[in-house]
């Protein structure tokens, strides 16, 4: 039962790190319009983790909003 339990946990990080990881290559395949409008929805502070994503990339190619 514990062994069950521990795997499925250990998955469920695994799939978290791979969502994670599309997200990223998703806002990285972004237009530089559709970065922009997606930081401008995420701008508030404090920001959430896609904001920060957004942000980076942002930095990244050198634009602002």
């Amino acid at each position: 039962m514990l062994k069950t339990r521990i795997r499925r946990l250990a998955d469920r990080g695994d799939r978290a790190v791979q969502r994670l990881a599309e997200i990223e290559a998703s806002i990285t395949n972004l237009s530089n319009e559709d970065l922009l409008d997606l930081a401008d929805i995420f701008k508030a502070e404090p920001r959430p983790l896609i904001g920060d994503m957004a942000f980076l990339e942002m930095a990244r190619r050198d634009i602002r909003l």
